[in-house]
């Protein structure tokens, strides 16, 4: 298998939210839409209780931001970091 140079990588950040995976993406595709999750390209890396660890593309971390705060019910971003040892989970 060929590797992938580095400027060719996403470069992703990782979110730890307050809420279940289907509330979180709901709120997404209502805020920013089937285009914007495919630009934002969100992978559910963990889930630690009630929290989950959402990893994104680092260009569009400010769009879903704030379809989570703009979303009905309780979701909450605690934290937002380059990688998982810097959740500090």
């Amino acid at each position: 298998m060929l590797k992938q140079k580095a400027s060719a990588r996403i470069n992703r950040r990782y979110l730890l939210v307050n809420g279940t995976k289907e509330n979180i993406e709901k709120a997404i595709l209502d805020y920013i839409g089937i285009l914007g999750w495919a630009k934002a390209s969100p992978l559910f890396v963990k889930r630690i209780g009630k929290k989950q660890v959402l990893s994104i593309n680092r260009k569009e971390i400010d769009n879903v931001k704030a379809a989570l705060v703009i979303a009905p019910g309780n979701l909450e971003v605690f934290r937002v970091s380059g990688t998982l040892k810097g959740l500090k989970i």
